[in-house]
């Protein structure tokens, strides 16, 4: 099983980025997926998660209404739509997939290798 995220990059504050996450060796269909994301010297924390039908989102506080979060079964990919990126959003940003939607990262089995995301004013 393997994640792989892309999109990470050096974006000016206010400006926008769209990470993906393509799996292979899993269904991307069969599971939920979220983001997280750890700054340095931070631990890692939710960033957003998206039920297995993508009816549910579920997103951190200090990005709703920033980010969204989608994905596309059949191109086993999903998606985080990052728009008015300020310099607390820098940080290595995760994929993950799991049996159930959550913002614990304890719910979720299978990871990516990150994107660094780098915010500057």
């Amino acid at each position: 099983v393997q994640l792989v995220e892309s999109g990470g990059g050096s974006v000016q504050a206010g400006g926008s980025l769209r990470l993906s996450c393509t799996a292979s060796g899993l269904a991307i269909g069969s599971y939920h997926m979220g983001w997280f994301r750890q700054a340095p010297g931070k631990e890692r924390e939710f960033v957003a998660a998206i039920s297995w039908g993508g009816v549910e989102e579920t997103y951190a506080d200090s990005v709703k209404g920033r980010f969204t979060i989608s994905r596309d079964n059949a191109k086993n990919t999903v998606f985080l739509q990052m728009n008015s990126l300020n310099r607390e959003d820098t940080a290595i940003y995760y994929c993950s997939a799991g049996p159930r939607s959550s913002s614990a990262a304890s719910a979720y089995d299978y990871w990516g290798q990150g994107t660094q995301v780098t915010v500057s004013s």
